[in-house]
């Protein structure tokens, strides 16, 4: 049974209505929100503190990580120095990783809210969803944007599989492509496979251990900020 299923039948815009507008109560403009959703052992913290290595210099960022009942990912962000503490918010989900996303958004959303009142103005703000599997999305109540981080450990039939997760992310992120010779993964079909589901949609292929790897994402990025401060003043 889906969770939530008998919300979707009376409120079926529940996982579809826009995030809020690009200003905040006080006038000021919001933050962009990109979620970054996948498997665990994706790679999705390692993109983050990546990311907000590439950033950090141009844009004011904070993040808010999700596990379930821990702070692993926070912590790990702050054992790496990618951010001052009080731009890294965890939190604790207490059920499956989708659930805080996409059915109940709240704790996210206070966490967004609280960073924007804290060290805001912000210029963008990474929301990290625990692993999770094929199907997870972000509400749009949420996040404006949303990658999806596969890597090709998990075998080269993931993209071929599809899912909510690799067919309808704004980006999809085929992360650890030095690892494809040790475990069979064939790039060339995952990039087939990732177009045949995602029609138009990209597809990114990374390396985070070699220098720059993070780039297509972190200029993927920096393409949905411009796009937002060309939008509504």
């Amino acid at each position: 049974m889906h969770l939530g299923h008998e919300l979707d039948e009376k409120f079926p815009h529940r996982h579809t209505y826009g995030a809020a507008g690009h200003r905040r109560p006080d006038g000021s403009r919001r933050a962009l929100r990109v979620g970054l959703g996948g498997p665990v052992g994706s790679g999705k913290t390692a993109t983050v503190a990546a990311l907000c290595r590439a950033l950090r210099t141009e844009v004011s960022i904070a993040v808010v990580t999700n596990d379930i009942y821990t702070r692993e990912d926070a912590d790990f962000l702050l054992r790496e120095a990618v951010l001052p503490p009080e731009r890294i918010k965890a939190v604790e989900t207490g059920a499956c990783p989708h659930t805080a996303i996409r059915d109940d958004i709240s704790a996210n959303l206070e966490a967004v809210e609280d960073l924007e009142d804290e060290v805001g103005p912000l210029d963008l703000i990474l929301v990290e969803s625990g692993g999770d599997n094929l199907t997870a999305t972000f509400s749009r109540g949420l996040v404006d944007s949303q990658i999806f981080v596969i890597d090709v450990a998990g075998g080269d039939d993931i993209p071929r599989k599809g899912g909510p997760g690799v067919t309808t992310a704004d980006l999809l992120v085929v992360n650890k492509t030095d690892l494809a010779p040790y475990v069979g993964s064939d790039l060339d079909a995952m990039a087939h496979d990732a177009g045949a589901q995602r029609g138009e949609l990209p597809v990114v292929f990374t390396c985070l251990k070699e220098e720059g790897g993070v780039k297509p994402v972190a200029d993927w990025i920096r393409e949905r900020l411009s796009d937002w401060a060309a939008g509504p003043s």
